[in-house]
């Protein structure tokens, strides 16, 4: 893949470098059928490489987050990161961060902020979309609705990719996983890859 404009490793979040290389390439092959969806962008890490992608082909990449922080992110909680919290408002913030990163990353042009739930964004949702990313609230409701609300608008030919995917539970939640399993049970999916903990699957149906 081509550098980036700006370090990965310079920005909040949770994504091995594999796994962003993976994000970056098959963005760049999709994205030439039409804009992308990435659902939870925290700083932007993942927006990094997905944008990086669409950007090859002058594509947009939607990216979804209401950046109040997923579960683990809260207070007290164990991936709390004091710098991204708003003491005003009494909660996590990070939308300024990820702004500030999609600056610096010289992607203000493809990325497109979508700031509120995944259930509200894909309400009246229509476009269809050459790939969508997965890396949202690890809680079963939290995956569950981002899988229903956004796999069904993936086009054929398109990619569906599920970040954290650990079948071990002692590894990791659970969650994810169980989503990965539900859309190949839909006969709608095959799987293309994982990398890492990142399942990457093409919508054939």
């Amino acid at each position: 893949m081509q550098p980036l404009k700006i370090d990965p490793n310079t920005v909040k979040g949770f994504l091995a470098d594999d796994e962003g290389a993976a994000l970056y390439e098959y963005a760049k092959e999709v994205s030439v059928l039409g804009p992308c969806l990435e659902v939870g962008s925290y700083c932007g890490k993942s927006t990094l490489y997905f944008g990086a992608g669409c950007q090859e082909n002058g594509s947009l990449l939607y990216a979804l987050d209401h950046h109040r922080g997923s579960e683990e992110h809260q207070l007290g909680e164990e991936y709390h990161d004091a710098d991204l919290y708003d003491a005003s408002a009494e909660c996590l913030d990070s939308f300024r961060e990820f702004r500030k990163n999609m600056k610096a990353a010289g992607l203000e042009d493809v990325v497109v902020p979508l700031v509120t739930s995944s259930g509200i964004a894909a309400k009246f949702w229509s476009t269809p979309l050459a790939m969508v990313f997965i890396d949202g609230g690890h809680s079963i409701e939290a995956a569950m609705t981002d899988y229903r609300s956004w796999a069904g608008h993936i086009m054929p030919g398109g990619i569906l990719a599920i970040h954290d995917i650990f079948p071990d539970p002692t590894k990791g939640g659970q969650a994810p996983y169980d989503i990965y399993k539900l859309a190949l049970a839909s006969g709608l999916f095959q799987e293309l890859a994982m990398v890492n903990t990142l399942a990457v699957l093409e919508r054939v149906a």
